[in-house]
C-alpha cells in the first residue's frame, strides 16, 4: 500500500512571513497539529504544535494580555518553524513511511513528489487508519492468533479449518520478532463465523498450532492462553 493512498491531500499549509497567531487559529480550526510552510510553492519548513507551544511564553510571564497579544503576532512562522523537514515520498508504502516517522520521532511528515512538490501530508492518525483498514477491525470479526512452525503449509492448515467452518478471512498478518527461532506468530481475522461453532472451530486449531489468544470483536469475548 503506497502513502499516496493514505495521505491528507490537499496539504493545509501556511507561509513562513506569516504570524504565529494565524498559524494556530489554522491548526485549530482544521484540527491538525502540522504545517507544512511553503515559500512561493517550495517547501521550506514545518511548523507542528510543539513548536508553538515552545515558542509561547510561559503561563508565568508578567506581561499584559494586550503585551502579550502583541508579542505574539510578532513572531513569524520562520522564526519557530524547523527548517530541515522530513519528507515522504508519494511512492513509499505504509511500512516504509512508518519506519521513517519511527527513526526521526515525529507524527508526521509532508508528502512530496519527484520534484519536491508537497502533495499531502502524513500523520500518526494516518498510519492508524492504514492498521485498521489492514486487519479488518470494522467487520469485527474474531482474530485468531498462533505460534507456528516456519514451513510451507503451516497457515494454510489453520486457514482450511477456518473456512470449512464457514468463515471469510479478511487479513493474514505475521511476524518473527519475538518468536522462537524456527517458529513465527501469524494473526488471523475471519468473519461470518457461527458462534455457536467457534469452541470446536477453536480445539480443532488448537491440534494444529499453538494458540495465543482468540479475540471476538462482536461478543467482546476474549480467551488468552499465554
Amino acid at each position: 500500500m503506497l502513502i499516496k493512498e493514505w495521505m491528507s491531500s490537499p496539504a493545509i499549509t501556511i507561509d513562513p512571513d506569516e504570524p504565529m497567531p494565524k498559524a494556530v487559529n489554522l491548526m485549530k480550526e482544521k484540527g491538525i497539529r502540522m504545517l507544512p510552510v511553503l515559500k512561493n510553492g517550495a517547501l521550506v519548513g514545518v511548523l507542528t504544535d510543539t513548536d508553538i507551544k515552545r515558542a509561547s511564553p510561559s503561563e508565568a510571564t508578567l506581561l499584559e494580555i494586550h503585551e502579550l497579544l502583541y508579542l505574539l503576532s510578532r513572531i513569524k512562522v520562520k522564526e519557530i518553524m524547523n527548517k530541515k523537514p522530513v519528507t515522504i515520498p508519494m511512492d513509499f508504502t505504509v511500512e516504509e513511511a512508518a519506519e521513517r516517522l519511527l527513526e526521526h520521532g515525529i507524527s508526521g511528515a509532508p508528502v512530496v513528489d519527484a520534484s519536491g512538490t508537497v502533495r499531502g501530508v502524513i500523520t500518526r492518525a494516518d498510519m492508524f487508519k492504514v492498521l485498521i483498514s489492514l486487519s479488518g477491525l470494522r467487520h469485527r470479526g474474531v482474530q485468531f492468533a498462533f505460534e507456528i512452525e516456519d514451513r510451507p503449509g503451516s497457515i494454510k492448515e489453520l486457514t482450511d479449518l477456518i473456512r470449512n467452518a464457514g468463515g471469510r478471512i479478511t487479513s493474514i498478518l505475521g511476524s518473527y520478532d519475538r518468536a522462537p527461532a524456527g517458529y513465527r506468530h501469524v494473526y488471523i481475522r475471519a468473519y461470518d463465523l457461527d458462534r455457536s461453532k467457534l469452541g470446536e472451530l477453536t480445539e480443532a486449531l488448537k491440534k494444529k498450532a499453538k494458540m495465543l489468544y482468540l479475540v471476538d470483536h462482536r461478543e467482546n469475548r476474549r480467551e488468552i492462553y499465554i
